[in-house]
């Protein structure tokens, strides 16, 4: 899951300059307090290889550098005199502490080092962009000089923030947007940590980055293919929760501000929005940078965080953006249920935290869905937009009881697009998978054996048939004694398992033990007949 940013490169430092300058700032740029590392198991725990710093590089190649285009910025008043020497001190004492470093502390601040001056290179440097990017780059310093050194997936925070930081292998600590929106919901939900929402809050609105039309919060480290400064439909959408719960209980009228800013991404396609429209409304990505996948579980939280904005804000715009992803994932959600387990996307089935985390989504949509629309309109609200020429794109942004309803029960369905009109109509189509999806948490696999003969002495394929993901095993007795064991972790279908078959014809028996992801458990047994070599 992850946060973008974009930086340059001041390419006419002198290696004088940059010792004498660093010599200066090293005792600066302390971010303040101790850092203190608040571990919890991440997510989003994906650990990315180190080879991922070399794409970093190689791009850095061409384009300005770091510090070519700080004084670009400058010297066309985009930036100030200030602001400049602090994003330069902040990368000299970078390269200065990189030089003292060694083994995985020296890797890990050089690939944040790497995605930074990529950034630059792409052109990436905006003043929006720069207090995230260069926020990175700084803890980064303080973190591979003085902390500890972490597991993949681990989760960190500094003393003096609310900002949740996650350890990626290869590429560093970077901001986990979609954990520190996910503490300001809870200070929300708490009732008694108003301070700290208010802090998170104040914290987040100045790490926006101009984007889309309006503002995002981007990640600033390759991440699955994806290079930086990438977005997510999911980590917005839970911006917007945030926001506009603040704004709502504190009566800020910036952080209604923010969120009602935040929509632009919703409304413009990939790269460099999230929005991808089809002939029954629109889908919202989880990456900018994947305009192919349809990651269920990013599309429900992306309608539950623009539900809950338009419940509060009451901005036409917000239900438009609403009604069109709501048709979308009425039509989409059945193909997402196998009848036994999730799918994560449209290739694949969904680990079990992305299981639950699915249905938890689909709980909270199935919630608001049943109250009907977000608020009935006074006026004629806005018409879902239509997606906006895509601009340039910015640099490095090319950065889951019973039978289903039915399809007609799934689009037919009343939009209140006048003032007066009914809401609209209940669909359990949430609901309902949401409570397949909970029993199939506590259902165990079914499994069978298909295959009946083989040819001895080949590479043979045991084909079975599986209900769900899970781990397999298979077991092959002649007489009683054990002649071949395998096992993996299969998906759904009929997938085979390997038996190198022995030469002698005969019959073997075989026995078959399934667990799925929630740990309920299977078995079956059959026979295969093995024919002469």
């Amino acid at each position: 899951m992850g946060h973008a940013a974009a930086s340059a490169i001041v390419r006419s430092i002198r290696a004088v300059r940059a010792k004498r300058l660093a010599a200066l700032v090293l005792g600066l740029l302390a971010l303040g307090g101790a850092c203190a590392p608040a571990c919890i198991a991440g997510t989003f725990a994906t650990a990315l290889s180190p080879a991922r710093g070399v794409h970093a590089r190689a791009a850095s190649r061409h384009g300005p550098s770091v510090t070519a285009a700080l004084e670009s910025l400058l010297h066309s008043g985009t930036i100030t005199t200030t602001t400049y020497q602090q994003y330069y001190a902040a990368y000299v004492a970078a390269r200065h502490s990189l030089g003292k470093l060694s083994a995985t502390r020296r890797t890990e601040l050089g690939d944040v080092l790497a995605n930074v001056q990529a950034i630059a290179a792409a052109g990436g440097f905006i003043p929006s962009r720069l207090p995230a990017l260069f926020m990175t780059l700084e803890r980064n310093r303080q973190w591979w000089t003085t902390g500890s050194l972490l597991a993949g997936g681990v989760r960190v925070s500094f003393s003096t923030s609310k900002l949740v930081w996650e350890y990626y292998p290869g590429q560093g600590i970077e901001i986990q947007w979609l954990g520190t929106f996910g503490e300001g919901n809870g200070y929300y939900l708490a009732g008694n940590e108003n301070a700290n929402l208010k802090q998170l809050v104040s914290e987040i609105i100045p790490l926006a980055t101009d984007r889309a039309g309006g503002i995002t919060w981007e990640y600033m480290f390759q991440f699955d293919g994806g290079k930086p400064p990438w977005t997510s439909g999911l980590s917005q959408a839970t911006a917007l929760q945030v926001l506009t719960r603040a704004g709502s209980r504190f009566k800020e009228p910036a952080d209604l501000t923010a969120a009602q800013q935040a929509l632009g991404v919703f409304q413009t396609p990939p790269p460099v929005g999230v929005r991808v429209t089809s002939a029954i409304g629109s889908h919202y990505l989880e990456y900018t940078y994947a305009r192919s996948d349809r990651i269920l579980n990013g599309e429900i939280q992306a309608l539950v965080g623009l539900y809950d904005y338009t419940s509060i804000s009451k901005d036409p715009l917000g239900l438009a953006l609403f009604e069109a992803g709501d048709a979308e994932a009425r039509a989409r959600v059945p193909s997402y249920d196998t009848g036994a387990w999730s799918m994560y996307d449209q290739y694949g089935e969904s680990d079990l935290s992305y299981h639950e985390l699915l249905t938890e989504f689909l709980q909270h949509l199935c919630e608001r869905t049943r109250k009907g629309e977000p608020f009935t309109p006074t006026a004629p609200p806005a018409p879902a937009p239509a997606p906006s020429p895509t601009p340039t794109p910015t640099p490095g942004g090319t950065p889951g009881e019973g039978a289903p309803p039915s399809a007609a029960r799934h689009t037919a369905r009343s939009t209140s697009t006048t003032a007066g009109a009914p809401p609209i109509g209940a669909d359990a189509i949430y609901c309902t998978t949401a409570e397949r999806f909970t029993t199939d948490l506590h259902t165990p696999p079914v499994i069978a054996l298909v295959t009946s003969t083989l040819r001895g002495g080949t590479r043979g394929g045991v084909k079975i048939s599986l209900s769900k993901i899970s781990s397999v095993g298979l077991t092959i007795r002649k007489g009683g004694k054990v002649v071949w064991t395998n096992s993996a972790t299969l998906e759904s279908g009929k997938p085979r398992l390997l038996w190198v078959t022995p030469r002698k014809a005969g019959a073997y028996a075989v026995t078959l033990t399934a667990t799925d992801l929630a740990g309920n458990r299977a078995s079956a047994s059959g026979t295969i007949t093995v024919r002469g070599a």
